[in-house]
């Protein structure tokens, strides 16, 4: 990209690549305005009048302000510190080895769990439970029963409830669609919310995630970890070295 110079304030100018860097801190709800000719006209503008009101401290000496300087020093004791936190804690490194061992001592942490896909038809009475099986017996689909029959918003597709595992659903709701096979038509099931019938399209087995997927997760957790009993380990070692007096 040519660093283009967009304008001249007081002998300093102000480039293309000024105006990129100044976008890249603006928030992202913003950027895409600001990235408008229009937008761009209106931060180059600030960033002049920014340029105008520097020379203007720098010539009337505020910078020499004692309230000025009192402010440099807090943001200069923040910025140091922060500075050499990051300094510090950039030293933690994870190694292969050790990530791989976490993986292989804790893989019921990346166990999926068990889990069904299932369509179910909800009424209020048995006698309209046993009405929507007899239609499903004689040859109706359950998604036109479930569309017919149902009290349920899930009616609208099919009577699907999606994917979901154990502790989703009310016990006895839970307990009869899990033990169903593929493909079976339950007899009603009754729950607090009425009558339900059950059909279960799949069953997700649990399985432990590959170890090339939880990688960088496993990585990142012991890094933060690492990173935290080191800065304890830190902050333990300066209190015996500086006088702490806690009033």
């Amino acid at each position: 990209m040519e660093n283009k110079v967009l304008a001249v304030v007081n002998g300093r100018e102000v480039t293309e690549r000024d105006l990129q860097e100044m976008i890249v801190k603006i928030p992202k709800e913003r950027q895409s305005y600001v990235k408008t000719e229009e937008g761009r006209r209106q931060l180059l503008e600030e960033m002049i009048c920014f340029e105008l009101i520097y020379n203007h401290a720098k010539d009337n000496k505020i910078e020499e302000e004692k309230d000025f300087i009192d402010q440099l020093e807090i943001i200069k004791k923040d910025l140091l510190t922060q500075y050499t936190i990051g300094k510090l804690l950039s030293e933690v490194t994870i190694s292969e080895k050790e990530i791989e061992e976490y993986y292989n001592n804790n893989k019921e942490k990346f166990k999926t769990e068990e889990s069904i896909v299932a369509k179910h038809i909800l009424v209020a009475t048995l006698e309209e439970a046993k009405k929507a099986l007899e239609e499903i017996e004689k040859g109706m689909s359950f998604e036109e029963a479930a569309e017919k029959f149902s009290t349920c918003p899930s009616k609208s597709s099919g009577g699907n409830l999606g994917t979901f595992g154990r502790g989703r659903m009310v016990p006895e709701f839970e307990k009869a669609a899990f033990e169903l096979e593929i493909g079976v038509v339950s007899e009603p099931v009754k729950t607090q919310f009425g009558y339900h019938i059950i059909k279960v399209e799949h069953k997700n087995q649990p399985f432990i995630i590959p170890f090339n997927k939880m990688k960088d997760s496993i990585e990142f957790d012991l890094k933060q970890e690492a990173q935290r009993n080191k800065y304890f380990e830190i902050t333990n070692k300066l209190k015996r070295t500086y006088k702490v007096e806690i009033k």
